[in-house]
């Protein structure tokens, strides 16, 4: 039945770009998020002012919300910005998350697909991403969608 369930949910599902009203679902959405990662803890004013910067500023990067049935179910925020290595724009792939009631059902899948095809259409050479080194669920589901290791190690400095 579940199985049916998730199908079902895979053709009821509309991806568009999110907006200033879609805010208070997606900070229900990074709490989800922000209390699995072992770096970062939810923090509502913190999670309002960034993406109501994003949001405001299409040259920043892009928010893309999965709905079904008007309901915001998943996200996925890419962060733009220039390689001087590949002498292109780049993409961070800042924020995914789905509402773990509609996951297993192709939702972030689909989600994935529809950023990486929105990033090479605002003209990005690459997309990276970072993900808690301990997560081995979200290693594999991004190297099924053609993700590698890096040998970059990535390094932080709060300001």
């Amino acid at each position: 039945m579940a199985r049916g369930r998730g199908l079902r949910h895979r053709y009821h599902m509309n991806i568009q770009t999110a907006t200033r009203d879609d805010i208070p679902s997606l900070c229900r959405l990074l709490d989800h998020l922000f209390a699995q990662e072992a770096e970062f803890r939810p923090d509502r004013a913190a999670q309002q002012r960034g993406l109501e910067m994003i949001i405001s500023d299409p040259a920043l990067g892009s928010i893309l919300v999965a709905r079904r049935e008007g309901e915001v179910i998943g996200m996925v925020n890419l962060l733009y910005t220039v390689s001087t290595a590949l002498g292109q724009k780049v993409a961070l792939l800042e924020d995914m998350v789905v509402l773990p009631g509609q996951r297993d059902g192709g939702t972030g899948s689909r989600l994935l697909r529809a950023a990486l095809d929105h990033a090479a259409a605002q003209g990005c050479a690459r997309i990276t991403l970072l993900t808690d080194a301990d997560n081995e669920a979200a290693q594999r589901f991004y190297r099924r969608h053609g993700f590698s290791l890096s040998p970059m190690v990535p390094l932080r400095l709060p300001l």
